[in-house]
């Protein structure tokens, strides 16, 4: 098969069972790898279906500047399209993103504005403000917005969603997926749902985030806020693509276990998936109890892993954030093999 451009090649991503790591486990267990799109990751869904509606609308003229907030993936898929439509592109990323991202980010012809990741959102430094304020300074600028534009839930309830029933045969009974934005676990959600009411929606969420007291109290608890390393999970704002009346659970994960889920995916199934993938595999073993042996299970794994070669695959990194021993720094012994088995937190 040929296509005219890369654009063409987004969606369509493989189902694999996972076996291993899942191993003790009631249901059958799958993985939607979005690492197989052509930016690697679910964002390049989105960013075509965003942009794409923006032309159509006028809001989005020739020769425009694409200006974004993200944690890099978005921004990586923006870059792609502007690369093949001829738009310029600004991006605003935390300091927590990773160098490996920047890089890329820059590599596609993005120009990358680094925000202190300790900003709060309506701190003028933050990286949400420095996107709106850019979109305000940059002549013929469309903001891409992804927290409120709701033409991101909307990509996957056209595609993700879609993809997910068919490739199940409608068997689906759980559905688990990160909570950043909101967009792939509502849109995917709001499609699954229609088909079958029945099928629970799981949300991760991490430490340091406000959606899952949000979801079960309605109040958005600034105490609930801290900064933590798993990127693209949780948030520090309500997005408006996060649909809580879709979902049945929120579940938080730490980030050591999240990491030590990523290193495990990689060593027991053969997935080099990124952080947030590890994430939704630890939120399936913090609720294991909830499943029987006829469920169909679905994780969406957003990203590839080789995304986090500097950071979660990273054994110096892994040591700074304390997730594995240091060196003895008296006898200046080796350090051993790292083990990938589930850590005590």
């Amino acid at each position: 098969m040929t296509y005219n451009n890369i654009l063409e090649t987004i969606g369509r991503t493989p189902l694999i069972r996972l076996n291993k790591i899942t191993a003790g486990l009631a249901p059958t267990v799958y993985a939607k790898c979005e690492g197989f799109n052509p930016g690697q990751s679910a964002k390049d869904r989105i960013a075509l279906h965003m942009i794409e509606e923006a032309e159509a609308s006028g809001q989005l003229k020739p020769g425009g500047t694409l200006i974004e907030a993200t944690s890099g993936n978005t921004g990586f898929a923006l870059a792609m399209l502007a690369a093949v439509k001829g738009y310029k592109c600004v991006l605003t990323v935390t300091s927590k993103v990773s160098k490996e991202k920047i890089d890329a980010l820059e590599a596609m012809g993005a120009e990358v504005v680094v925000c202190p990741k300790e900003a709060k959102p309506e701190d003028p430094r933050s990286y949400y403000k420095m996107a709106e304020r850019l979109a305000k300074e940059i002549p013929n600028a469309f903001y891409v917005n992804q927290n409120y534009n709701t033409q991101n839930m909307m990509a996957h309830y056209k595609s993700t969603g879609p993809e997910i029933w068919e490739q199940t045969k409608g068997k689906i009974t759980h559905l688990v997926a990160s909570a950043g934005t909101g967009g792939t676990l509502s849109g995917t959600a709001a499609y699954l749902k229609e088909q079958n009411p029945d099928i629970r929606i799981i949300a991760v969420d991490a430490y340091g985030s406000v959606l899952k007291k949000y979801h079960e109290t309605g109040i958005y608890d600034e105490k609930e806020i801290y900064s933590y390393r798993i990127e693209g999970t949780g948030k520090n704002i309500i997005p408006a693509n996060v649909n809580f009346e879709l979902i049945d659970k929120f579940v938080k994960v730490t980030d050591k276990e999240s990491a030590f889920r990523t290193r495990e995916l990689a060593k027991l199934e053969g997935i080099l998936a990124g952080y947030s993938s590890g994430a939704g595999v630890q939120a399936l073993f913090e609720i294991q109890d909830e499943f029987k042996e006829d469920d169909v299970v679905v994780l969406i794994f957003p990203d590839h892993g080789s995304k986090y070669l500097g950071k979660v695959f990273n054994d110096e990194w892994m040591r700074e954030q304390g997730f594995i021993p240091d060196y003895d720094s008296e006898e200046d012994q080796p350090l051993p093999a790292p083990s990938f088995s589930h850590p005590t937190v």
